[in-house]
């Protein structure tokens, strides 16, 4: 079985670099992919920036690295980094969007423990700058600078990396923020809180990737804390004087489980198949980024419990159930797939492919298919690499 999805995994990563990976305006060592299939020069030139694509772009270079490293895959993965870099025309910190920067910290860290890659130059200045953002009135980051917005988006991923870098106090004092906040009556996480004038207002959208996040937040911080209370890897406790820690890493295994519960029963079909509409542009990315942690929490989440166990057992099943129904449903050119942006439909072939438009909305662009955008296409690579991890069930690799 892993096997399988490690195949269709790569076939998804081959789709990417052929279709969309490329130079940065020709300079050697250096990569980025093309926002769009096929494209337009404007998209070729990277014209825009999409700075939080070409995270996940690399996110899912390091998926495929960690499942089975190559030297091709490590030196696309340094010259991403330099790619990337390069075409910010400036410093990394140099964004006003937080979640963008957490994204890439995200990114950068685990590119940074493969064998022969090295980001840690700038990786250090990136982390301390989102740390510094943290907004000194609410404990928690806007959504970029000067706003008095405070969402999922930005505070979840920077939450996972504050965990992940020793920063647990503040990791936990953003992470509780979002539950106490943002938290419907349906268990799932909303979209953000804004200040106005006549007090707060909260945002109630609901997007797969604040599932996502708070999953990974909630993940990265149980671990911790178990580790700090003398857990072993037979998930024993060995220093028992430590029980409170373990008592406040419950917290967190227990709103995994809610928040778990909440996505197969209000994101998904009866059948597990992660069904919520994020369309194309930055929303396409959005299903992806919930299957990514839910994998995590499928994989790294301790079975030392039957609560636990079953909330594993219901990750894995949203995971797998995805992933066969998008492939299932895949189309294929040149023998390699695009993937469909609603994971319950067919994939539909992006227009304009090789053909003149055929009719006149086409032609002035106003018919637009949502498998063209390079963010679709990820959360379709994502996926099956989610799949790939269940699957082989690799253990501790940090999603």
């Amino acid at each position: 079985m892993q096997e399988k999805w490690a195949h269709r995994a790569d076939l998804a990563e081959s789709a990417i670099n052929e279709r969309h990976a490329t130079r940065l305006w020709g300079i050697p060592r250096t990569n980025l992919a093309v926002v769009s299939w096929p494209p337009t020069t404007k998209e070729r030139l990277f014209v825009h920036w999409h700075y939080w694509w070409q995270a996940h772009y690399l996110d899912c270079q390091v998926d495929a690295a960690l499942r089975r490293a190559t030297r091709a895959r490590r030196t696309r993965i340094r010259d991403t980094i330099t790619g990337i870099r390069i075409r910010n025309l400036s410093k990394l910190t140099k964004n006003n969007y937080y979640d963008d920067k957490a994204w890439l910290a995200l990114a950068m860290d685990r590119a940074g423990h493969l064998d022969k890659v090295s980001s840690t130059k700038a990786l250090a200045p990136l982390e301390e700058n989102i740390v510094a953002g943290v907004d000194s009135l609410t404990g928690v980051l806007p959504w970029r600078t000067g706003e008095t917005f405070y969402n999922v988006p930005s505070n979840g991923p920077a939450a996972i990396m504050m965990a992940r870098t020793g920063r647990l106090a503040q990791a936990r004092e953003i992470t509780d923020w979002m539950f106490d906040h943002l938290l419907n009556d349906d268990g799932l996480m909303m979209d953000g809180l804004r200040m106005r004038m006549h007090g707060p207002e909260i945002v109630e959208n609901l997007h797969p990737y604040c599932q996502g996040v708070a999953l990974g937040a909630c993940l990265e911080i149980s671990l911790a804390l178990r580790e700090q209370a003398g857990f072993d890897h037979t998930d024993e406790i060995v220093d028992v004087h430590d029980a409170e820690r373990a008592d406040e890493a419950m917290i967190y295994l227990t709103r995994i489980r809610g928040l778990v519960q909440a996505v197969a029963v209000h994101m998904a079909t009866p059948a597990g198949v992660i069904d919520w509409d994020t369309g194309d542009g930055d929303g396409g990315l959005f299903k992806g980024i919930l299957v990514r942690y839910l994998a995590d929490v499928a994989v790294r989440l301790p079975a030392d419990s039957p609560a636990n166990r079953a909330v594993k057992k219901i990750a894995a099943r949203l995971v797998t159930a995805s992933a066969h129904s998008v492939w299932n449903r895949r189309l294929e050119v040149d023998g390699l797939p695009v993937f469909a942006t609603d994971w319950t439909a067919d994939a539909r072939l992006p227009h304009n492919y090789g053909l003149a438009p055929s009719t006149l909305p086409e032609a002035i662009g106003v018919i637009r298919i949502d498998e063209r955008d390079l963010s679709v296409q990820l959360s379709g690579w994502m996926l099956l690499e989610a799949a790939a991890r269940v699957a082989g069930d690799t253990g501790p690799t940090v999603g």
